[in-house]
């Protein structure tokens, strides 16, 4: 299941990260860690970057992540956090679909990763579930609860849309089990819990049925997500490009067909009465827009703070890096022979901290450059291209409609707002 990782705010404009002869960019650590803590599903979507992309190192890896790994990259973090002292770190537990461990397994490596950061720093946990099993196995929901562990759910949409793509392995829907799990957090002692709702997007839905359908489930944010692909493996409803645009997008876009379905569900989200939910990628992109910080790795230019580790103990870069070739997200270190402050000083993490300066010569020149970030990192993947990421993203049209589309709306309002200044019952209208 995609999954994007947030971020923590940059050093800065005007810092290494924006001017390459400024010498070399400040350590980034890491703060947040996203544990495999089971490398197999008990779905079969057909979208999946892990198990239909093009690295497949899954199938060489222990099914979960042993306790005697577990306390090894727990004793990791803790290092980590007593050299640089941030006040919390994000410990997402992820797979495959980690809740196969089990209740047991999961209250074990939550207790051994929680007696590691007593009093180092504050761990805060999340989970990112397809809620086959939450319905099924009470006792694991038990165990979210006494950690705190917030809950992250995939639904993609209506019954028929999400069973179109997330299958059980015979063929059958998965959306009865997963409307068992909301409901298991949208009421009750459990609403703490609930994180939100991740979507894929997809063109054979309709955006703004989606997004009512996914609103039914009163979930507190949404993260809606672009298919991961690249140049070579371009997403579903567009064309196959092999060359990347060579200067920046301009109107009139073309195709688009990404960009429209996320301008549509944009407008019933941003025109609705009163605020139904947050939905991260368009709240980020106005935030950029308006001189703020993002948080989100899918926009931005904020150098990324997440780190992976395997069922094995691996150390990886973000696992959406597993749809470009087989091999990208690795490093060549792990829990048992190295640290995180080796990790952090890889050359691979640090390609992804360097801001204006870590894109391509046609990012580099775009207007939305600040916003957009170039797009996720994965997706500017093309075979043959040096540095290897160093391509627009594969959605950069797309990319450019949608932060055109919402900078117009904002600029209109806070024009208007403006022109109102001085008379509140104006502006309040």
């Amino acid at each position: 299941m995609p999954m994007h990782a947030t971020r923590s705010p940059s050093p800065g404009p005007g810092g290494p990260d924006d001017d390459p002869a400024a010498g070399p960019e400040p350590l980034v650590p890491f703060r947040q860690f996203l544990l495999k803590i089971h490398s197999r599903c008990d779905l079969a979507c057909d979208y999946c970057y892990m198990y239909e992309a093009a690295d497949q190192s899954w199938r060489g890896r222990p099914r979960r992540m042993e306790l005697e790994t577990v306390r090894r990259t727990a004793a990791l973090i803790a290092a980590h956090a007593r050299e640089h002292r941030p006040a919390e770190v994000r410990i997402v537990l992820h797979g495959g679909e980690p809740l196969l461990v089990g209740a047991r397994h999961l209250e074990e490596l939550l207790g051994v990763l929680t007696g590691a950061l007593e009093g180092v720093t504050v761990p805060r946990f999340v989970l990112q579930t397809n809620g086959v099993r939450l319905g099924r196995e009470p006792a694991l929901l038990e165990v979210l609860d006494r950690y705190g562990v917030r809950v992250g759910v995939s639904l993609d949409g209506t019954a028929a849309d999400h069973d179109r793509h997330r299958r059980r392995p015979d063929g059958g829907g998965s959306h009865a089990a997963t409307v068992r799990a909301l409901d298991l957090l949208a009421a009750g002692p459990h609403r703490h819990l609930y994180a939100g709702v991740l979507c894929v997007v997809d063109l054979a839905a309709d955006p703004v049925g989606t997004y009512e359908a996914l609103l039914a489930h009163t979930p507190p944010r949404l993260d809606l997500l672009l298919p991961h692909a690249t140049w070579a493996a371009p997403p579903p409803g567009l064309p196959r490009r092999t060359t990347p645009p060579d200067r920046p997008p301009e109107a009139p876009y073309g195709p688009t067909p990404y960009g429209d379905w996320l301008c549509a569900v944009f407008d019933r989200w941003y025109g609705a009465p009163r605020r139904e939910t947050g939905i991260r990628l368009f709240e980020e992109i106005m935030v950029l827009l308006l001189g703020g910080t993002a948080r989100s790795e899918a926009v931005g230019l904020t150098p990324v703070d997440l780190v992976v580790v395997e069922t094995d103990g691996a150390i990886e870069q973000a696992d959406s890096l597993k749809v470009s070739y087989p091999g990208a997200p690795e490093t060549g270190l792990d829990v048992f022979r190295n640290s995180f402050a080796e990790a952090a000083l890889h050359p691979a993490f640090r390609a992804r901290q360097r801001g204006t300066a870590g894109l391509g010569p046609v990012c580099r020149v775009c207007p939305r450059a600040r916003v957009c970030g170039g797009g996720l990192y994965a997706h500017r993947y093309r075979p043959g291209e040096e540095p290897t990421f160093s391509a627009p993203s594969v959605y950069c049209q797309d990319l450019a409609l949608l932060v055109d589309h919402i900078a117009e709306r904002v600029r209109r309002d806070v024009a208007g707002l403006l022109g109102t200044r001085g008379r509140p019952e104006e502006a309040a209208r």
